[in-house]
């Protein structure tokens, strides 16, 4: 993976230009290239995977009339596919990257490159003749691309950052993004930065940025289609789909690993990747995180009911593994709670994410690309909210159920409730649904839709920048679109095989896994249950309540946030995890994240 920015129309400054690379070189640490022309630069700062001499960028090739330049962030996993059918078009190569391939791709197909690709991908192509450029994200969002417009400047970038070091851009906060931050976060409102007038291309859409204007165009979401097959032929096409993903996100000319949670998601991965590594005489490398004293302090509740030892155990033993573990302390997570917050450039899901970072710095010794079980949940219905009826006819966002607690805090009147029912509203309508189908596969494909395009976006957000930051390329095979189109239209009779969430998904992998873990019940990414990291987080947060400069309290009321810091509320504030101690750790995000950017308050 690798970081990519630009600026078209308008020269730049060297230091502008050093300046903006510095801000990517975390993402990608092994190379560097700057493209220059008149009032076009694309710069690129690469994480080697794949063809470490041949896919340096910017790429450029000639073809036709035409002069095409790449920068590229991302992995194709139907390259070879790809590269047979350019070569019969007449096409050759000097490599074996993916970047390669995706440029020639867009020569020959234009735009409809997008279409033909299976893969992470954000990247930009600039028409050297025709002065156009051409931006694409990958159908899921899996790989992020922000920009900025300055009249007829547009810049672009991997992360918020880079734009932000662009001269002329101003970290802003204006009401919408405060309401973002308060009533939505840690999650955010497809296409929007939080910054004013930063944007993000969104999930499955492309266009051309021309003579100064931006035309973006939608070319894939999930198409509610008739599903025709029996279950029988549903489980078969599972877990040819599911083995099928990851086995081809297994490339790589560097060293693999997997995280190893125990869950079903993460346990599949590993599975099926030492099965392939012990075919090509080699061991896989996994890795799990866990808690100082977990043992001791770890309590089991309604969303996390077992804790994940047991069943990492049970998973070494079957696939002997060369396995490594990470144990955090409370102190090596608070001491991470600034950087998680500039890896994301956002206020984030506090300690979730603070052991993520953590966690991947440790890995990132072992190997350069780790497999990951994100994203099953979402597809095939593994959240408790897909499942509690109260929760899941109730109107609003499921993993939010909190919206009064939030308001609560605001100090200004930025916005109300009706801006978080607005949203989630306005996202239920866009769910495709063909006509005649029942009330509750209705409800059903709402859910999916609504966690596809907000929940899951705010975990595939975490993964990406913790990773990053410690220039580790992490894939998700669960987000491989053809699983995630598949699965939207098989009815939830299926996918709830037995009664158990992603029942569907346990019965199609029989035999891949131990019983006991094929059919444990499903526990989130783990949290520290430690009082001192309760403490550690309270006890900063009432020395920043006392010095009484915080920006935080420019937003937010003190009564409000010592109410919080005191009792702890009846839901989370986000997803399964964000508890009280979560809370003042989001809450210290925030103040962090306004210091550090200098951000002006312009409610």
């Amino acid at each position: 993976m690798c970081a990519i920015a630009g600026v078209i129309g308008k020269p730049l400054k060297d230091s502008t230009i050093e300046a903006m690379l510095a801000t990517m070189a975390r993402r990608g640490p092994d190379d560097r290239g700057v493209y220059r022309q008149e009032h076009t630069t694309l710069l690129h700062s690469r994480l080697a995977i794949v063809d470490p001499e041949g896919g340096r960028q910017p790429m450029e090739l000639r073809w036709g009339e035409e002069r095409y330049m790449l920068v590229y962030n991302g992995e194709l996993y139907n390259t070879e596919e790809l590269r047979q059918e350019l070569i019969r078009l007449g096409h050759c190569f000097l490599g074996h990257s993916d970047t390669e391939v995706l440029l020639h791709g867009y020569a020959q197909w234009g735009e409809a490159v997008v279409e033909k690709s299976n893969g992470i991908f954000a990247f930009v192509v600039w028409e050297v003749g025709r002065k156009r450029l051409f931006l694409a994200r990958d159908r899921i969002g899996v790989k992020p691309l922000f920009y900025a417009r300055q009249g007829e400047t547009l810049i672009f970038g991997s992360e918020i950052k880079t734009i932000l070091a662009c001269p002329g851009v101003k970290a802003e906060l204006d009401g919408e993004g405060a309401a973002q931050i308060f009533l939505l976060g840690p999650g955010r409102m497809p296409g929007s930065g939080v910054f004013r007038g930063i944007r993000e291309v969104e999930p499955g859409w492309c266009g051309y940025w021309e003579q100064g204007k931006l035309a973006l165009r939608q070319y894939w979401k999930l198409t509610d289609r008739e599903h025709r097959d029996n279950f029988d032929q549903t489980v078969e096409t599972v877990r040819h789909l599911v083995t099928d993903a990851i086995r081809r996100q297994m490339v790589s000319d560097v060293p693999i690993g997997t995280f190893l949670s125990g869950g079903l998601d993460s346990s599949l991965i590993s599975a099926i990747c030492a099965k392939e590594m012990e075919n090509r005489g080699e061991k896989l490398k996994t890795f799990s995180v866990d808690y100082l004293n977990n043992d001791q302090f770890f309590r089991a509740n309604k969303f996390q009911p077992n804790s994940d030892g047991y069943y990492i155990d049970l998973m070494k033993q079957d696939l002997s593994c060369e396995h490594r573990l990470t144990v955090l302390s409370p102190e090596d997570l608070t001491a991470v709670l600034e950087a998680a917050t500039e890896a994301r450039d956002l206020p984030g899901m506090a300690d979730v994410d603070f052991s993520l970072l953590a966690f991947c710095g440790d890995i990132r010794q072992h190997v350069k690309v780790a497999l990951s079980g994100e994203c099953a949940d979402e597809i095939f219905g593994g959240y408790p909210w897909y499942r509690d009826p109260e929760i899941r006819e109730k109107a609003g966002f499921p993993w939010a159920q909190n919206t009064a607690q939030r308001l609560g805090l605001l100090r200004k009147d930025i916005c109300g409730e009706e801006f978080v029912m607005d949203a989630y509203l306005d996202t239920c309508r866009q769910s495709d649904i063909l006509p005649g189908t029942s009330k509750q596969e209705t409800r059903m494909k709402q859910m999916v839709n609504l966690n596809f395009r907000w929940f899951m976006q705010t975990l595939l957000d975490r993964k990406d920048r913790m990773s990053m930051y410690q220039s580790l390329e992490v894939r998700v095979p669960f987000c491989d679109y053809r699983i995630a189109e598949y699965l939207y239209g098989v009815p939830w009779e299926y996918k709830d095989y037995q009664g158990k969430e992603k029942g569907l998904l346990r019965h199609a992998m029989e035999g891949i896994l131990p019983q006991q873990v094929l059919w444990r019940k499903k526990s989130p990414y783990p949290k520290t249950f430690d009082p001192k990291y309760t403490e550690l987080v309270g006890d900063r947060l009432e020395r920043l309540l006392a010095e009484k400069r915080s920006p935080l309290l420019e937003l937010a009321k003190e009564d409000a946030i010592r109410k919080i810091k005191e009792e702890d509320a009846p839901w989370p504030w986000y997803g399964q995890l964000m508890r009280r101690p979560q809370i003042m750790a989001y809450l210290l995000q925030i103040d962090h994240w306004l210091t550090a950017y200098a951000v002006d308050i312009v409610v």
